[in-house]
């Protein structure tokens, strides 16, 4: 697994952005996959999780009902859309991939971050 994230940007508050992953180890089916995001002097924390099959996804309660995320197997990638986008959502996005929760320690292959700034 070898986890590849795209998509970050410098946004205005209320747009939208799409970040992607791609596992370009092609291992990607049978793995749950997530959304973590770090905040300049702050903790990792999660975002949202979807199950392999896609049948059940969890969001973070300071992300949900703007944020989805998705997953297409045969593509080997998953997205996170996110709309009405606020200055607290300034981080980096890693996604990972390991067993379905919200912890970090469950997720055992990570991507290197895109960074995703919005501005007032």
């Amino acid at each position: 697994v070898l986890l590849v994230e795209s998509g970050g940007a410098l946004v205005q508050a209320g747009d939208s952005l799409r970040l992607s992953c791609a596992d370009t180890g092609r291992t990607f089916s049978g793995l749950a996959m997530a959304w973590f995001r770090q905040a300049p002097g702050k903790e990792r924390e999660f975002v949202a999780a979807i199950n392999w099959n896609t049948i059940r996804t969890n969001y973070a309660e300071a992300v949900k009902g703007r944020f989805t995320i998705s997953r297409i197997n045969a593509e080997n990638t998953i997205y996170l859309q996110m709309t009405d986008l606020k200055l607290e959502d300034t981080a980096v996005y890693y996604c990972a991939g390991g067993s379905y929760s919200t912890i970090e320690r469950t997720y055992d292959y990570w991507g290197q971050g895109t960074q995703v700034t919005v501005s007032s």
